[in-house]
C-alpha cells in the first residue's frame, strides 16, 4: 500500500482561500495577476486563449474567473456564455480594453459579477475578486457540519465521532471539511486538488487517494467517503 511517507508533499494551508483561473493572453499581464493573487492566498491557473479557459473552467472549478473578452480561440464573452449554459454561475471578472458601455451591458447580461478596463491596478482586481467572493458566498454558513456519526465544526477545527474527539492533521481536516460542506457533489483528483490546496496542475494526483485512505483508517466505519469509480470522490448526503 502506497504510504503518506513515499508520495511528494503537500503543504498545510489552513487559510486556503481557492483556484483563480485567469484567462489571459497577455503574458506580462497575466503574470502581474498572478504574483498579486497569490500573495493574498488563492491558487492561479493561467490560460492564454478561450478554448483552453473554458476547459480549464470546466475541469477545475475554480472559485472565481478572470476573464479577458479578447482572448484568441473563443472569446470571454462565448466562454461566458457557455459556462452560464452549463449551469456554472462561478464568478466572473470581466477585463477589456475597451471601455464600452454596450461591453458592460452585455457582460452583465450574460452573468459577469464585475467587470474591469485595462489598465488596472493589480490591487484593484484583488480587491474585485474578494468582493464577488463575498456577495457570491451568500448569508454565512453553520460552521457545524453533520452527517451519520461525524460531527465537524470548522470554526474551532474540531471532530467528534460518535461522541469522541478524533484528532486530523490539518491537511486531513480540510479535505474532510470540504467534500462535508458539498454533501453528495463527486470531485475528481484535480477538482480536490483545486479547490483544497489552489493547486490546478499538480504532478502526482495520486496524493489525493493517500490522503482519502489516510482518514479512512481514522475515521473507521463511521467514514462517509465513497468513492465513484473513474470519478474521484463524495461524501454521501446527508
Amino acid at each position: 500500500m502506497t504510504s503518506i511517507e513515499s508520495m511528494p508533499d503537500l503543504p498545510d494551508l489552513p487559510e486556503h482561500k481557492g483556484l483563480v483561473l485567469i484567462a489571459e493572453d497577455e503574458r506580462h499581464i497575466a503574470d502581474v495577476q498572478r504574483r498579486y493573487l497569490s500573495r493574498e492566498g488563492f491558487g492561479v491557473h493561467v490560460e492564454a486563449d478561450g478554448t483552453a479557459a473554458l476547459a480549464a473552467a470546466r475541469r477545475l472549478r475554480p472559485v472565481a474567473i478572470v476573464l479577458d473578452i479578447a482572448l484568441p480561440g473563443l472569446d470571454g464573452v462565448t466562454v461566458c456564455r457557455r459556462l452560464r449554459e452549463d449551469g456554472d454561475w462561478t464568478p466572473v471578472v470581466f477585463v477589456t480594453a475597451r471601455d464600452e458601455v454596450a461591453d458592460r451591458v452585455l457582460g452583465l447580461e450574460l452573468g459577469a459579477d464585475d467587470y474591469l478596463t485595462k489598465p488596472f491596478s493589480p490591487h484593484e482586481l484583488v480587491a474585485r475578486v474578494k468582493s464577488v467572493l463575498r456577495r457570491t458566498a451568500g448569508p454565512g454558513q453553520d460552521p457545524v457540519r453533520r452527517v451519520g456519526q461525524l460531527v465537524l465544526d470548522t470554526g474551532r477545527r474540531t471532530l467528534h465521532v460518535d461522541g469522541a474527539a478524533l484528532d486530523l492533521t490539518t491537511t486531513e481536516f480540510n479535505l474532510l471539511a470540504f467534500l462535508m460542506r458539498n454533501p453528495g457533489q463527486v470531485f475528481s483528483r484535480d477538482q480536490l486538488l483545486a479547490r483544497v490546496w489552489g493547486y490546478a496542475d499538480y504532478r502526482d494526483t495520486r496524493v489525493i487517494d493517500v490522503y482519502v485512505s489516510q482518514l479512512r483508517a481514522k475515521l473507521g466505519g463511521a467514514s462517509p467517503i465513497r468513492t465513484v469509480r473513474g470519478v474521484g470522490y463524495a461524501v454521501a448526503d446527508g
